[in-house]
Formats: C-alpha cells, sequence, structure tokens
C-alpha cells in the first residue's frame, strides 16, 4: 500500500470517526435539550405577533401594568419563583421571556443559526417585547429589568419615552466595561465555536455543575433552595440558547456605548438598585454612572448584596417599585 492511499484511508477514517462524534454529541444535546423543556414546560402563554413571532409571558395581578425583564441565561421563571407573589395584589405583572431565551422566538430568523454570530441588539429587544406588550393591553407600564434585562428596560424607555411610566434598573448593565467577556462568551459567538463547542457544551455539561454556576450568580449570597430546578437553568443550555446568550452578551457593550448619551432625554422617573457586592456587574461602573447620566434618577445602593437582590433583598425590590409608582403618579391597588 502506498504512503498517498494510507494517508487517504487515515484521513476518511479520522472524518469519518469525527461525523460519528458530532452525531453521538447531537443527538445526546438534543436528549437533554427535551429533558429540560418537559421538565420545565411554559409557564404563562403565548403572545403572537402580527408577523407570527412568539413572544412567552406570564401575566397576572390587577392594577398597574409592571413588566419584568430577566438577565442573561434567564427566563421569566426568574421572577415568578417568589418576588411575583409579592407584588400582584397592587400590579398586572407582565414578566416576559426575552427574545431567543426561555420560550420567545428569536427576534429574526436570521440569528437562529449556527452559523449567524449576530444578535437581535437590546432595542430590538424591547421593540418586540413592546408589541407584544401592545397584544395584552399594557399601557404605560413600570418596567423592570434585571442585568441584562436592565439594558432592555432602558432601550424600553428610549423607544417609547412617553408610553413609559417608569423604569426600575435592577443591578442594569447599562455602561461600557473595561476589558473583554472571556472565552465562555467569545468561543460560542464565534461561528466555529457556535458549531461545535455549543454542541459539546450542550450535552456534557454536568448537572452539578451547573447549579455550581447558577449559586456563583448569587454571590455572596446562596441561590435560595431550589431555584436552580425551578427556574430550568436548563433551558440556556439548549444549544440555541447558549448561541444567542452569549452572542447578546457579547455584542452588548458597543450598544451601551451608543445609548449613554441618550440616557439624558429619558423623561419618566428611574429608580436604580444595585447591590454594592455586585461581582457581575459592579455598582462602580454601572449603577452609580447611570444615577448620573439621567436626571430623574434615584439611586440605592445595598450594603453587602450581590447580583440578586430580588431573591435576597425583596424588601427593597418592592420599595424601589413602589417608588417608582408612585414618582409617576400610578396608585396601585391597595
Amino acid at each position: 500500500m502506498s504512503w498517498r492511499k494510507l494517508a487517504f484511508k487515515v484521513i476518511a477514517l479520522a472524518g469519518l470517526t469525527a461525523a460519528t462524534g458530532c452525531a453521538v454529541i447531537d443527538r445526546r444535546a438534543s436528549e437533554r435539550e427535551a429533558m429540560a423543556e418537559a421538565n420545565t414546560p411554559p409557564l404563562g402563554e403565548f403572545v403572537e405577533l402580527d408577523d407570527g413571532r412568539r413572544v412567552h409571558a406570564f401575566v397576572e395581578g390587577s392594577g398597574p401594568d409592571l413588566v419584568l425583564i430577566h438577565g442573561a441565561s434567564g427566563n421569566l421563571r426568574d421572577f415568578t419563583y417568589s418576588l411575583v407573589d409579592r407584588l400582584t395584589d397592587r400590579y398586572r405583572v407582565i414578566a416576559f421571556d426575552r427574545p431567543g431565551m426561555g420560550y420567545t422566538d428569536r427576534a429574526d430568523p436570521a440569528y437562529d443559526t449556527a452559523a449567524n454570530n449576530g444578535a437581535e441588539p437590546v432595542r430590538e429587544q424591547a421593540r418586540m417585547l413592546q408589541l407584544a406588550a401592545d397584544k395584552i393591553g399594557v399601557a404605560d407600564p413600570v418596567v423592570l429589568g434585571h442585568s441584562f434585562g436592565g439594558a432592555v428596560a432602558l432601550a424600553w424607555g428610549l423607544e417609547r419615552p412617553q408610553d413609559t411610566a417608569a423604569l426600575v434598573v435592577l443591578s442594569g448593565a447599562s455602561n461600557p466595561w473595561p476589558g473583554g467577556l472571556g472565552a465562555s462568551y467569545s468561543v460560542p459567538n464565534s461561528s466555529l465555536g457556535g458549531r461545535l463547542a455549543v454542541p459539546l457544551v450542550s450535552a456534557l455539561l454536568s448537572d452539578k455543575t451547573l447549579e455550581t454556576m447558577v449559586d456563583g450568580v448569587f454571590t455572596p449570597q446562596s441561590a435560595p433552595a431550589g431555584y436552580a430546578d425551578y427556574i430550568g437553568a436548563s433551558l440556556a443550555l439548549r444549544r440555541d440558547s447558549l448561541r444567542a446568550n452569549a452572542r447578546q452578551v457579547t455584542s452588548l457593550k458597543p450598544q451601551l456605548a451608543q445609548m449613554v448619551p441618550l440616557y439624558s432625554d429619558l423623561p419618566m422617573p428611574v429608580e436604580i438598585l444595585h447591590g454594592e457586592a455586585d461581582g457581575t456587574v459592579p455598582a462602580t461602573i454601572h449603577a452609580i454612572p447611570l444615577s448620573r447620566q439621567i436626571p430623574n434618577a434615584n439611586l440605592v445602593l445595598l450594603p453587602g448584596i450581590g447580583h440578586m437582590p430580588h431573591h435576597v433583598a425583596q424588601d427593597d425590590v418592592e420599595a424601589a417599585i413602589d417608588r417608582a409608582a408612585a414618582r409617576a403618579g400610578l396608585h396601585p391597588t391597595p
């Protein structure tokens, strides 16, 4: 046998092995995705937009409208775990899954491919959620956004400044930060990583590692009992969700740089609530500068609190929402 023929056979065998391995990984990822969705089904209703896109929403309570927008890698269950029940006696609460997360469609099908590393900008996300809000009769809402959702809430206010009663920016990303985001975002954000690395993570990341990662988001506090299971943290490991999250977060920094000069035009009351011990979205980079950039902003810093005040400092979060509503002239039902 010639070296050329041997080399050809080795290459062919390597290709077959790789293809077989990819098929096994894809099958395992599909199985885990199906299990995640079976264990954590949609919680609310689907709002269908005129163009056929669907937005997953949870609506409960009565009173002035309060829109809740979750952060990166999350879904609306982050709010329904315990916060929503504390608010429905005086607000109609509308919690959305953001585009590409939970059970909401991507803002544009073009984003929904392994090779395309584009993502919907936060203003496009806000517009999509606003269309869904229109469909269910939301009017002059107080809009709360947590973490990445804080950027979407600010975008909501910029898109509809006269139709937004107030904003609550909770541990929100609002300003460009120094440096990059690391391989956990850059790899799945790339075309090659989107095709190769994402299926590996989806198929092989252990449940224990996922729980540890979720708990780390709460540092220096800990996640409440059963939180990871309740919110369906494994939904974020679905291949499409992993790609969407990585690409949305990676593209956020330049968008914030464009938004910062516009913050001074926001006419509505804005409550900013942020944990001083937040190592994920540091207050010194985001909340404190934001409080100077918005004329109608009120900043409250929470000593010793990390990134998740809506779970570990719920009285403070409720107070911020009620202040925003009162400053907007709304009168929640007692």
